[in-house]
Protein backbone atom coordinates (compact mmCIF):
# COMPACT_ATOMS: atom_id res chain seq x y z
CA UNK A 1 0.00 0.00 0.00
CA UNK A 2 2.74 2.28 0.89
CA UNK A 3 4.17 1.96 -2.76
CA UNK A 4 1.01 2.26 -4.34
CA UNK A 5 0.43 5.41 -2.26
CA UNK A 6 3.67 6.69 -3.29
CA UNK A 7 2.95 6.55 -7.07
CA UNK A 8 -0.26 8.08 -6.06
CA UNK A 9 1.75 11.06 -5.05
CA UNK A 10 3.95 11.32 -7.71
CA UNK A 11 0.67 11.15 -10.05
CA UNK A 12 -0.50 14.25 -8.12
CA UNK A 13 2.55 16.30 -9.25
CA UNK A 14 2.95 14.90 -12.52
CA UNK A 15 0.65 15.36 -14.09
CA UNK A 16 -1.90 16.24 -11.38
CA UNK A 17 -0.59 19.76 -10.24
CA UNK A 18 1.08 20.79 -13.94
CA UNK A 19 -2.58 20.60 -15.56
CA UNK A 20 -4.03 21.49 -13.00
CA UNK A 21 -1.33 25.04 -12.77
CA UNK A 22 -0.86 25.40 -16.91
CA UNK A 23 -4.67 25.54 -17.61
CA UNK A 24 -4.73 28.55 -14.98
CA UNK A 25 -2.24 30.45 -17.02
CA UNK A 26 -2.81 31.90 -20.34
CA UNK A 27 -1.87 30.22 -23.57
CA UNK A 28 2.02 31.56 -24.04
CA UNK A 29 3.03 30.00 -20.69
CA UNK A 30 1.19 26.65 -20.50
CA UNK A 31 4.40 25.08 -21.23
CA UNK A 32 6.40 27.10 -18.89
CA UNK A 33 4.49 26.06 -16.25
CA UNK A 34 4.55 22.70 -16.98
CA UNK A 35 8.14 22.82 -17.24
CA UNK A 36 8.58 24.06 -13.84
CA UNK A 37 6.51 21.42 -11.64
CA UNK A 38 7.80 18.57 -13.97
CA UNK A 39 11.48 19.66 -13.29
CA UNK A 40 11.42 21.12 -9.90
CA UNK A 41 9.91 17.63 -9.30
CA UNK A 42 13.11 16.11 -10.62
CA UNK A 43 15.52 18.08 -9.10
CA UNK A 44 13.93 17.63 -5.12
CA UNK A 45 13.70 13.80 -5.97
CA UNK A 46 17.11 13.75 -6.48
CA UNK A 47 18.10 15.94 -4.00
CA UNK A 48 15.76 13.84 -1.67
CA UNK A 49 18.36 11.07 -2.25
CA UNK A 50 21.32 12.99 -2.02
CA UNK A 51 20.84 14.53 1.38
CA UNK A 52 16.81 15.33 1.67
CA UNK A 53 16.02 12.20 3.61
CA UNK A 54 18.82 12.30 6.30
CA UNK A 55 18.23 15.55 7.23
CA UNK A 56 14.67 15.39 7.59
CA UNK A 57 14.29 11.80 8.98
CA UNK A 58 17.06 11.19 11.70
CA UNK A 59 17.90 11.64 14.55
CA UNK A 60 19.77 14.73 15.62
CA UNK A 61 18.18 18.06 17.07
CA UNK A 62 14.18 19.26 17.29
CA UNK A 63 15.00 21.12 13.99
CA UNK A 64 17.81 18.78 11.90
CA UNK A 65 18.52 15.46 11.71
CA UNK A 66 21.92 14.30 10.77
CA UNK A 67 23.76 13.36 6.91
CA UNK A 68 24.59 9.79 8.57
CA UNK A 69 22.17 8.32 5.24
CA UNK A 70 23.46 10.65 2.71
CA UNK A 71 22.72 8.84 -0.94
CA UNK A 72 20.58 6.29 1.31
CA UNK A 73 23.96 5.03 2.71
CA UNK A 74 23.16 1.73 4.70
CA UNK A 75 19.51 1.53 3.75
CA UNK A 76 19.49 -2.27 2.37
CA UNK A 77 16.35 -4.26 1.14
CA UNK A 78 16.22 -5.34 4.25
CA UNK A 79 15.80 -1.98 6.03
CA UNK A 80 12.81 -1.12 8.19
CA UNK A 81 11.01 1.87 9.13
CA UNK A 82 8.57 2.04 12.23
CA UNK A 83 4.78 2.81 11.49
CA UNK A 84 2.04 3.75 13.83
CA UNK A 85 1.40 0.32 15.17
CA UNK A 86 3.81 -1.48 18.15
CA UNK A 87 5.67 -4.38 15.97
CA UNK A 88 4.34 -3.47 12.31
CA UNK A 89 7.47 -2.15 9.95
CA UNK A 90 7.60 -0.70 6.53
CA UNK A 91 10.58 -1.31 4.26
CA UNK A 92 12.44 1.96 4.59
CA UNK A 93 13.21 2.29 0.52
CA UNK A 94 9.07 2.09 0.50
CA UNK A 95 9.08 5.04 3.08
CA UNK A 96 11.87 7.09 1.64
CA UNK A 97 10.21 7.37 -1.92
CA UNK A 98 6.75 7.68 0.11
CA UNK A 99 8.38 11.04 1.62
CA UNK A 100 10.46 11.68 -1.27
CA UNK A 101 6.95 12.65 -3.36
CA UNK A 102 5.78 14.98 -0.35
CA UNK A 103 8.67 16.77 -0.53
CA UNK A 104 8.77 17.13 -4.62
CA UNK A 105 5.29 17.72 -4.49
CA UNK A 106 5.80 20.47 -2.09
CA UNK A 107 8.29 21.98 -3.97
CA UNK A 108 6.22 22.11 -6.94
CA UNK A 109 2.96 24.15 -5.08
CA UNK A 110 5.13 27.06 -4.81
CA UNK A 111 5.22 27.73 -8.39
CA UNK A 112 1.85 29.10 -9.04
CA UNK A 113 2.56 32.12 -7.06
CA UNK A 114 4.92 33.90 -9.22
CA UNK A 115 3.70 31.99 -12.50
CA UNK A 116 4.19 33.65 -16.29
CA UNK A 117 6.95 35.80 -14.72
CA UNK A 118 9.41 34.82 -12.80
CA UNK A 119 13.31 33.57 -14.44
CA UNK A 120 13.17 29.32 -14.59
CA UNK A 121 16.92 29.23 -13.36
CA UNK A 122 16.24 31.49 -10.27
CA UNK A 123 13.54 29.72 -9.74
CA UNK A 124 15.55 25.91 -9.34
CA UNK A 125 18.38 27.94 -7.28
CA UNK A 126 15.45 28.55 -4.73
CA UNK A 127 14.08 25.54 -4.66
CA UNK A 128 17.52 24.40 -3.91
CA UNK A 129 17.75 26.86 -1.10
CA UNK A 130 14.45 26.56 -0.04
CA UNK A 131 14.20 22.94 -0.02
CA UNK A 132 17.25 23.06 2.30
CA UNK A 133 16.37 25.10 4.89
CA UNK A 134 12.49 25.05 5.15
CA UNK A 135 11.17 22.01 3.76
CA UNK A 136 13.50 19.65 5.62
CA UNK A 137 13.68 21.50 8.95
CA UNK A 138 9.39 21.21 8.84
CA UNK A 139 9.36 17.80 8.00
CA UNK A 140 11.92 17.27 11.08
CA UNK A 141 10.19 18.86 13.46
CA UNK A 142 6.47 17.65 12.67
CA UNK A 143 7.10 14.11 11.82
CA UNK A 144 10.11 12.53 13.27
CA UNK A 145 10.01 10.19 16.35
CA UNK A 146 11.69 7.02 17.53
CA UNK A 147 8.78 5.39 16.32
CA UNK A 148 6.04 3.37 18.31
CA UNK A 149 8.16 0.19 19.58
CA UNK A 150 11.15 3.23 21.58
CA UNK A 151 7.35 3.46 24.34
CA UNK A 152 7.95 0.66 26.65
CA UNK A 153 7.10 2.43 29.60
CA UNK A 154 6.77 6.33 30.85
CA UNK A 155 10.98 6.52 31.42
CA UNK A 156 11.95 4.93 27.88
CA UNK A 157 8.68 6.86 26.56
CA UNK A 158 10.01 10.53 28.00
CA UNK A 159 13.62 9.36 26.83
CA UNK A 160 12.31 8.74 23.61
CA UNK A 161 10.04 11.93 22.83
CA UNK A 162 13.14 14.07 23.76
CA UNK A 163 15.03 12.76 20.67
CA UNK A 164 11.90 13.55 18.11
CA UNK A 165 11.17 16.52 15.96
CA UNK A 166 10.52 20.03 17.86
CA UNK A 167 6.45 20.17 16.94
CA UNK A 168 6.65 16.54 17.53
CA UNK A 169 7.53 17.33 20.69
CA UNK A 170 4.82 20.06 21.14
CA UNK A 171 2.09 17.65 20.34
CA UNK A 172 0.98 19.23 17.01
CA UNK A 173 -0.70 16.33 15.15
CA UNK A 174 -0.03 17.05 10.96
CA UNK A 175 -1.68 13.53 9.43
CA UNK A 176 -0.30 14.27 6.06
CA UNK A 177 1.03 18.11 5.85
CA UNK A 178 -1.17 20.49 6.35
CA UNK A 179 1.80 22.53 7.86
CA UNK A 180 4.79 20.37 6.62
CA UNK A 181 3.47 20.88 3.12
CA UNK A 182 0.72 22.86 2.32
CA UNK A 183 1.67 26.31 4.80
CA UNK A 184 5.29 25.75 4.29
CA UNK A 185 4.33 26.07 0.47
CA UNK A 186 1.84 28.58 0.34
CA UNK A 187 3.96 31.61 2.71
CA UNK A 188 7.19 30.57 0.14
CA UNK A 189 4.65 31.45 -2.99
CA UNK A 190 3.72 34.78 -1.30
CA UNK A 191 6.59 35.95 -0.61
CA UNK A 192 7.97 35.50 -3.89
CA UNK A 193 4.87 37.19 -5.59
CA UNK A 194 5.44 39.96 -3.24
CA UNK A 195 8.92 39.67 -4.02
CA UNK A 196 9.16 39.55 -7.88
CA UNK A 197 6.18 41.80 -7.93
CA UNK A 198 3.10 41.84 -10.36
CA UNK A 199 3.11 40.72 -13.70
CA UNK A 200 2.73 43.26 -16.33
CA UNK A 201 -0.98 44.07 -16.93
CA UNK A 202 -2.47 42.85 -13.96
CA UNK A 203 -5.67 44.51 -13.16
CA UNK A 204 -5.80 45.86 -16.69
CA UNK A 205 -5.41 42.75 -18.95
CA UNK A 206 -7.45 39.48 -19.34
CA UNK A 207 -5.59 37.10 -17.50
CA UNK A 208 -8.48 34.37 -17.37
CA UNK A 209 -7.35 30.82 -17.62
CA UNK A 210 -6.44 29.58 -21.25
CA UNK A 211 -7.98 25.88 -20.69
CA UNK A 212 -10.46 24.93 -17.62
CA UNK A 213 -11.19 22.06 -19.28
CA UNK A 214 -6.92 21.10 -18.02
CA UNK A 215 -7.67 22.62 -14.66
CA UNK A 216 -10.61 19.82 -14.54
CA UNK A 217 -8.34 17.12 -15.43
CA UNK A 218 -5.61 18.61 -12.66
CA UNK A 219 -8.32 18.71 -10.33
CA UNK A 220 -9.42 15.58 -10.87
CA UNK A 221 -5.38 13.89 -11.04
CA UNK A 222 -4.98 15.58 -7.68
CA UNK A 223 -7.89 14.38 -5.93
CA UNK A 224 -7.03 10.59 -7.13
CA UNK A 225 -3.52 11.18 -6.11
CA UNK A 226 -4.32 12.35 -2.46
CA UNK A 227 -5.95 9.09 -1.32
CA UNK A 228 -2.14 8.10 -1.75
CA UNK A 229 -1.06 11.23 0.09
CA UNK A 230 -3.86 11.21 2.95
CA UNK A 231 -4.54 7.54 3.42
CA UNK A 232 -0.96 6.21 2.69
CA UNK A 233 0.54 8.60 5.36
CA UNK A 234 -1.63 6.24 7.77
CA UNK A 235 1.90 4.02 6.26
CA UNK A 236 -0.06 0.64 6.68
CA UNK A 237 -3.30 -0.88 4.84
CA UNK A 238 -5.45 -0.72 8.04
CA UNK A 239 -8.61 0.82 9.37
CA UNK A 240 -6.93 4.47 9.95
CA UNK A 241 -6.03 4.32 6.64
CA UNK A 242 -9.40 3.44 5.61
CA UNK A 243 -10.93 6.54 7.58
CA UNK A 244 -8.26 8.76 6.27
CA UNK A 245 -9.61 7.98 2.89
CA UNK A 246 -13.34 7.78 3.31
CA UNK A 247 -12.79 12.03 5.28
CA UNK A 248 -10.27 12.69 1.87
CA UNK A 249 -13.45 11.87 -0.23
CA UNK A 250 -16.31 13.36 1.60
CA UNK A 251 -14.49 16.87 3.04
CA UNK A 252 -13.30 17.68 -0.57
CA UNK A 253 -17.12 16.60 -1.96
CA UNK A 254 -18.26 18.78 0.49
CA UNK A 255 -15.80 22.03 0.02
CA UNK A 256 -16.66 21.76 -3.79
CA UNK A 257 -20.18 22.51 -3.18
CA UNK A 258 -19.78 24.99 -0.96
CA UNK A 259 -17.57 26.85 -2.67
CA UNK A 260 -19.68 26.50 -5.90
CA UNK A 261 -23.00 27.37 -4.17
CA UNK A 262 -21.07 30.54 -2.19
CA UNK A 263 -19.91 31.96 -5.91
CA UNK A 264 -23.41 31.00 -7.20
CA UNK A 265 -25.45 33.20 -4.71
CA UNK A 266 -22.57 36.15 -5.33
CA UNK A 267 -22.05 36.00 -8.65
CA UNK A 268 -25.14 34.20 -10.04
CA UNK A 269 -23.02 31.36 -11.72
CA UNK A 270 -21.74 28.21 -10.80
CA UNK A 271 -18.52 27.81 -12.05
CA UNK A 272 -15.89 24.95 -13.12
CA UNK A 273 -13.17 26.77 -11.53
CA UNK A 274 -14.56 27.48 -8.54
CA UNK A 275 -15.90 23.76 -8.19
CA UNK A 276 -11.98 22.55 -8.93
CA UNK A 277 -11.11 25.09 -6.37
CA UNK A 278 -13.01 23.99 -3.73
CA UNK A 279 -12.27 20.31 -4.10
CA UNK A 280 -8.61 21.32 -3.85
CA UNK A 281 -8.99 23.92 -0.94
CA UNK A 282 -11.00 20.39 0.62
CA UNK A 283 -7.90 18.26 -0.21
CA UNK A 284 -5.47 20.74 1.47
CA UNK A 285 -8.39 21.33 4.78
CA UNK A 286 -8.29 17.81 5.60
CA UNK A 287 -4.91 17.04 5.25
CA UNK A 288 -3.37 17.58 8.63
CA UNK A 289 -6.80 15.99 10.07
CA UNK A 290 -7.16 12.95 8.14
CA UNK A 291 -6.66 10.28 10.27
CA UNK A 292 -7.25 11.80 13.35
CA UNK A 293 -11.33 13.35 13.05
CA UNK A 294 -14.59 11.52 12.15
CA UNK A 295 -16.73 11.69 9.28
CA UNK A 296 -18.88 14.67 11.08
CA UNK A 297 -15.45 16.75 11.91
CA UNK A 298 -14.50 15.87 7.62
CA UNK A 299 -18.19 17.44 6.54
CA UNK A 300 -17.42 20.52 8.35
CA UNK A 301 -14.12 20.89 7.57
CA UNK A 302 -15.00 20.93 4.08
CA UNK A 303 -18.04 22.76 3.71
CA UNK A 304 -15.72 25.43 5.74
CA UNK A 305 -12.52 24.80 3.71
CA UNK A 306 -15.04 26.13 0.58
CA UNK A 307 -16.41 29.20 1.74
CA UNK A 308 -13.61 30.71 3.44
CA UNK A 309 -10.63 30.06 0.84
CA UNK A 310 -13.40 31.52 -1.37
CA UNK A 311 -12.51 34.41 0.59
CA UNK A 312 -9.33 33.84 0.79
CA UNK A 313 -8.56 33.94 -3.06
CA UNK A 314 -10.89 37.46 -2.93
CA UNK A 315 -11.19 39.19 0.11
CA UNK A 316 -7.90 38.04 1.63
CA UNK A 317 -6.24 38.17 -1.55
CA UNK A 318 -7.09 41.98 -2.49
CA UNK A 319 -6.65 42.87 1.26
CA UNK A 320 -2.52 41.38 0.87
CA UNK A 321 -2.34 43.34 -2.36
CA UNK A 322 0.07 40.49 -4.51
CA UNK A 323 -0.44 38.75 -7.57
CA UNK A 324 -0.42 35.24 -6.34
CA UNK A 325 -0.86 34.18 -10.06
CA UNK A 326 -2.96 31.09 -9.33
CA UNK A 327 -4.13 31.37 -5.24
CA UNK A 328 -1.59 29.30 -3.79
CA UNK A 329 -1.72 31.03 -0.45
CA UNK A 330 -5.85 31.79 -0.81
CA UNK A 331 -6.24 27.85 -1.10
CA UNK A 332 -3.24 26.41 0.65
CA UNK A 333 -2.52 28.67 3.19
CA UNK A 334 -5.54 29.59 4.23
CA UNK A 335 -6.84 25.83 4.15
CA UNK A 336 -3.80 24.75 5.41
CA UNK A 337 -4.24 26.94 8.53
CA UNK A 338 -8.08 25.89 8.62
CA UNK A 339 -7.19 22.44 8.89
CA UNK A 340 -4.44 22.74 11.35
CA UNK A 341 -6.60 24.10 13.83
CA UNK A 342 -9.90 22.39 13.37
CA UNK A 343 -7.41 18.88 14.03
CA UNK A 344 -7.38 20.02 17.45
CA UNK A 345 -11.32 20.17 17.84
CA UNK A 346 -12.75 17.24 15.77
CA UNK A 347 -9.94 14.91 16.67
CA UNK A 348 -11.95 15.06 20.30
CA UNK A 349 -13.23 11.48 20.62
CA UNK A 350 -15.95 13.26 22.09
CA UNK A 351 -16.78 14.72 18.35
CA UNK A 352 -16.27 11.51 16.75
CA UNK A 353 -12.43 11.93 16.56
CA UNK A 354 -9.68 9.24 17.53
CA UNK A 355 -8.23 11.23 20.09
CA UNK A 356 -4.33 11.07 20.60
CA UNK A 357 -2.76 7.21 21.16
CA UNK A 358 -0.58 7.17 24.30
CA UNK A 359 2.09 4.39 23.46
CA UNK A 360 2.99 4.19 26.98
CA UNK A 361 -0.43 2.99 28.61
CA UNK A 362 -1.03 1.23 24.99
CA UNK A 363 -4.27 3.02 24.53
CA UNK A 364 -6.36 6.70 23.45
CA UNK A 365 -5.13 8.77 26.10
CA UNK A 366 -7.49 11.46 27.67
CA UNK A 367 -8.24 14.54 25.25
CA UNK A 368 -8.13 17.81 26.28
CA UNK A 369 -9.24 20.11 23.38
CA UNK A 370 -8.09 23.62 24.76
CA UNK A 371 -4.16 21.80 24.76
CA UNK A 372 -4.33 20.94 21.56
CA UNK A 373 -5.98 23.61 19.68
CA UNK A 374 -2.69 25.19 21.46
CA UNK A 375 -0.30 22.71 19.39
CA UNK A 376 -1.87 23.02 16.55
CA UNK A 377 -1.07 27.08 16.89
CA UNK A 378 2.49 26.36 17.62
CA UNK A 379 2.60 24.01 14.33
CA UNK A 380 0.72 26.74 12.10
CA UNK A 381 2.69 29.29 13.79
CA UNK A 382 6.21 27.94 13.05
CA UNK A 383 6.06 27.43 10.33
CA UNK A 384 4.36 30.64 8.97
CA UNK A 385 7.49 32.07 10.16
CA UNK A 386 10.21 29.78 9.57
CA UNK A 387 8.88 29.60 5.82
CA UNK A 388 8.72 32.95 5.77
CA UNK A 389 12.27 33.83 6.85
CA UNK A 390 14.11 31.22 5.07
CA UNK A 391 11.98 32.72 1.86
CA UNK A 392 12.45 35.99 1.80
CA UNK A 393 16.41 35.05 2.40
CA UNK A 394 16.51 32.65 -0.35
CA UNK A 395 14.40 35.08 -2.66
CA UNK A 396 16.62 38.18 -1.80
CA UNK A 397 19.75 36.12 -2.40
CA UNK A 398 18.50 34.72 -5.77
CA UNK A 399 17.71 37.67 -7.18
CA UNK A 400 20.78 39.55 -6.28
CA UNK A 401 23.09 36.67 -8.11
CA UNK A 402 20.58 36.00 -11.13
CA UNK A 403 17.74 38.13 -10.97
CA UNK A 404 14.25 36.71 -10.11
CA UNK A 405 12.22 38.40 -13.02
CA UNK A 406 12.40 37.92 -16.68
CA UNK A 407 12.18 41.56 -18.99
CA UNK A 408 9.60 42.83 -20.00
CA UNK A 409 9.70 41.83 -23.52
CA UNK A 410 9.97 38.06 -22.50
CA UNK A 411 7.38 38.78 -19.59
CA UNK A 412 4.66 40.40 -22.88
CA UNK A 413 5.77 37.65 -25.58
CA UNK A 414 4.97 34.26 -22.96
CA UNK A 415 7.63 32.49 -21.35
CA UNK A 416 7.10 29.53 -23.68
CA UNK A 417 8.94 31.22 -26.37
CA UNK A 418 11.28 32.86 -24.51
CA UNK A 419 12.50 30.70 -21.65
CA UNK A 420 11.98 27.61 -23.25
CA UNK A 421 11.86 28.12 -27.17
CA UNK A 422 8.52 26.17 -27.63
CA UNK A 423 5.21 26.67 -28.07
CA UNK A 424 1.99 24.65 -25.90
CA UNK A 425 0.12 25.16 -29.45
CA UNK A 426 0.40 25.08 -32.71
CA UNK A 427 -2.33 26.68 -34.55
Amino acid sequence: WLMTSAALVILMSIPGLALFYGGLVRTKNMLSVLMQVFVTFSLISVLWVIYGYSVAFTEGGGFFGVLDKIFLKGITVDSVAATFSKGVVVSELAYVIFQGAFAAITCGLIVGAFAERAKFAAILVFMVIWFTLSYLPMAHMVWYWAGPDAYLDAATGEAATKTAGFLFQKGALDFAGGTVVHINAAVAGLVGAIVIGKRIGYGRESMAPHSLTFTMIGASLLWFGWFGFNAGSALEASGGAALAMVNTWVATACAAMSWMLAEWMIKGKPSMLGAASGAVAGLVAITPAAGFVGVVGAIVIGLLAGVICLWGVNGLKRLIGADDSLDVFGVHGVGGMLGAILTGVFADPSLGGTGVYDYVLNKVGDYDMTAQVISQLWGVGTVIVWSGVVSLVAFKLVDMVIGLRVPEEEEREGLDITSHGESAYHY
